[in-house]
């Protein structure tokens, strides 16, 4: 053999020894990946999923160096119901969930004072009130479910098919979807029939007159294709708090996140909390009013905004929701008037900028 053939031979057995050694590295750190299952109960063209939850997933897969990635499951693919989201998180069913707390009806008592009438007027304000009121008054409720950003919606307004209501009277008796319990007795204060449902329910009770009209903000119209299953569209003044909310948790169950490497744990970090919650109200709810309704108008649906007048009466008629909750916590043995002062006042002072 010659000099030439020994250097090739030896040159061909160190490339391959290199090149097994990257394989072996590659396997490493797919093995080493960290595959977070992450479950809501939308369709994966919900803007939920495309302003939220895969901006979020790509963002810590990038900061991960892809050593941690989302495995989205939308529309409740992991099996149950959107009531049962909360729990699939705190029982690993899921590693992460998007949900609706509060459609586990009185589980979560002290954060629902966010669901209350006319409580804000931002998403991005009103996420970070109830980011903090919930770390400072609540945070048991949340217990094996570690949080990492929560939000409000944008404000639910009243979308109908054929009626066209404008007054408190107009409502008398009409069948209207609501999401949660409060919603539901807010919907019952103005004189209307509430009929609870989660937001994949809504099209096809529309559609069926099992409700003449839904409660709904405009975030959910690409969801439940609104634009198309209602013609008519009841708001509130401008600039005046909608006539009720929802609150929404983004939550990783906590033996999962407690796992991670402190490299990894750092990344879910610096991606949660209160700078989440701004972002996550302002980017999911807030800056896309304008485009949904702008569907709307386009389809040739008709708009009405109750004159100033008739939006006190509204709120007149309301008044003994909150009121109601404040029982409902104080029979639990909490401070109801100071949790709902302390939540107006998270929100008044994220909406003024403090």
């Amino acid at each position: 053999m010659t000099q030439h053939s020994k250097q090739f031979r030896r040159a061909g057995r160190v490339l391959a020894a290199l090149a097994l050694g990257l394989t072996a590295a590659a396997g490493a750190r797919a093995a080493d990946r960290v595959v977070l299952k992450v479950a809501h109960f939308l369709p994966a063209t919900s803007s939920a999923q495309v302003n939220l939850i895969q901006p979020w997933c790509d963002r810590i897969a990038r900061e991960s160096d892809q050593r941690m990635v989302c495995q989205i499951y939308p529309a409740m693919q992991l099996g149950g119901t959107p009531a049962q989201l909360f729990d699939q998180a705190r029982d690993g069913v899921a590693d992460i969930v998007w949900t609706v707390p509060t459609y586990a009806a009185g589980r979560f008592v002290k954060s629902e004072v966010f669901e209350l009438p006319w409580m804000a007027v931002k998403a991005e304000a009103g996420s970070q009130a109830l980011w903090e009121y919930v770390h400072e008054f609540a945070l048991d409720e949340f217990k094996g479910v570690h949080p990492i950003f929560m939000h409000l919606h944008d404000g639910a307004l009243f979308h109908f098919s054929s009626k066209q209501p404008r007054t408190l009277e107009d409502l008398k008796g009409l069948k209207i979807r609501a999401a949660t319990r409060f919603n539901a007795r807010t919907i019952e204060a103005l004189g209307a029939v509430p009929v609870q449902m989660p937001l994949p329910a809504v099209p096809d009770a529309l559609s069926k007159g099992v409700v003449d009209g839904v409660t709904v903000p405009w975030e959910s119209a690409p969801a439940i294709k609104l634009s198309e299953i209602a013609n008519y569209h009841f708001d509130v003044p401008e600039g005046a708090p909608r006539l009720s909310n929802t609150i929404f948790l983004f939550g990783m169950n906590q033996a999962r996140y407690d796992s991670l490497p402190p490299d990894l744990k750092k990344v879910i970090d610096d991606n949660s909390g209160l700078k989440a919650s701004a972002w996550a109200g302002r980017v999911g709810f807030d800056e896309v009013i304008p485009k949904f309704k702008a569907q709307a108008r386009a389809a040739g649906n008709r708009f009405y905004e109750m004159p100033d007048s008739e939006y006190q009466r509204f709120v007149e008629a309301t008044r003994g929701v909150g009121q109601e909750w404040i029982k409902s916590v104080d029979a639990r043995g909490g401070k109801g008037a100071e949790l709902l002062a302390a939540a107006r006042g998270l929100v008044k002072s994220h909406a003024s900028g403090q």
